[in-house]
């Protein structure tokens, strides 16, 4: 039981977790797999870091609902903010105030290290009373795939924990990159089966029914980290200390032929430190219709126009995620890219020389 609810009749709850690092894809392929009726009646759960949350605001609607985690990073907090939530929620699906869905779909943040998740919902005996851990779904991008790997502990767990990896992008990936991503992606995951977006291979049935976690499977070391777990003995901080989030927020409007030279600039000065960068942009020619930014390192996604802000909020946001880097630069190139001029800087062209100059856009720094 779960604070005196009783689980349901039927048994526990299928619990998929959805992880994968920063820009890998995550949303895009849970939006596909939303629309299939194997998946109907999924409630989701999306965590994320930063101050604000933008993922469950791009997420097209589902019948059971979705739910956005307190902002950070959920493995940082594991203990408290998704126990919490999952045990608030299945109080109140007893109760009859949510709908009766059928599975429960956690999307994690990008940064999660996914061992305190999983140890989470394998060892509390509560939560296994409501959920059954129904297979472990890692997103991997393989056009900047391998420099993750190297570079971040994260997202190789990410990796070896994996009952299926789906591999994104690979059209933008070189032949020799994308054998050397699946080599790399086989010696993490031996046991896991690697699926690929663009040749159809990850249809919604292939992500179902995987099963209960097992680490017997898997790598040597994904038993050491559980085990570390256990006994406590991972550190409280999951991630690398120089990364960092901020978010930028603005009243200013950008003209549709200033977004490119926004994303460029970008790209061309910041691109190998931002790890993830995403965006709904006020825009000039039509305020009622934001485009959608999305970049990761030197790839930005070409902007995609909504039919309406998903909120309230009209204002540009815009969620940055980067190793090293001030944030406020960002929020001045915008300023600069949008025509926002500060008093001591009389034009675009001089904000845009001097991208340390005075801003008007809001940040959050994270």
């Amino acid at each position: 039981m779960i604070d005196g609810v009783a689980a349901d009749r039927q048994g526990p709850l299928p619990f998929t977790v959805l992880t994968g690092f920063l820009g890998a894809g995550k949303t895009t392929l849970l939006n596909r797999l939303l629309k299939d009726p194997a998946w109907a009646g999924s409630l989701v759960l999306v965590n994320e870091i930063g101050e604000i949350g933008l993922d469950h605001l791009l997420m097209e609607p589902v019948e059971g609902g979705i739910f956005a985690l307190a902002g950070g990073c959920l493995c940082c907090s594991v203990r408290t903010d998704l126990t919490e939530a999952l045990a608030d929620i299945a109080r109140r699906r007893a109760e009859g105030s949510l709908p009766q869905f059928q599975r429960v779909v956690l999307e994690t943040s990008g940064l999660a290290d996914p061992i305190p998740v999983l140890h989470a919902l394998l060892a509390d005996p509560a939560l296994m009373n409501q959920y059954a851990l129904d297979g472990v779904v890692t997103v991997v991008d393989a056009a900047t795939g391998l420099i993750t790997l190297d570079d971040h502990e994260e997202a190789r767990r990410q990796v070896a924990i994996a009952d299926r990896i789906v591999l994104t992008k690979t059209d933008m990936a070189e032949p020799d990159a994308l054998r050397a991503i699946r080599a790399r992606l086989s010696a993490l995951a031996p046991g896991a089966t690697v699926l690929d977006t663009r040749a159809g291979e990850a249809v919604p049935s292939t992500l179902l029914h995987l099963g209960p976690f097992l680490a017997g499977g898997k790598i040597d070391a994904v038993t050491d980290w559980l085990a570390a777990e256990r006994v406590g003995a991972a550190s409280a901080t999951r991630h690398d200390t120089a990364i960092a989030s901020a978010t930028i927020w603005s009243d200013a409007s950008m003209p549709p032929s200033a977004l490119p030279l926004f994303a460029e600039l970008l790209r061309a000065t910041h691109g190998s430190r931002i790890l993830r960068l995403k965006g709904l942009v006020r825009m000039a020619d039509d305020p009622e219709r934001p485009v959608v930014m999305h970049g990761v390192r030197h790839l930005f996604h070409p902007p995609r126009r909504l039919p309406a802000w998903p909120d309230d909020d009209h204002r540009t946001r815009i969620v940055v995620v980067a190793e090293g880097l001030d944030p406020a630069i960002l929020a001045r190139l915008y300023d600069a890219c949008a025509g926002v001029v500060a008093p001591d800087q009389p034009d675009r062209a001089a904000l845009l020389d001097n991208p340390l100059a005075p801003r008007r856009s809001g940040l959050l720094a994270g």
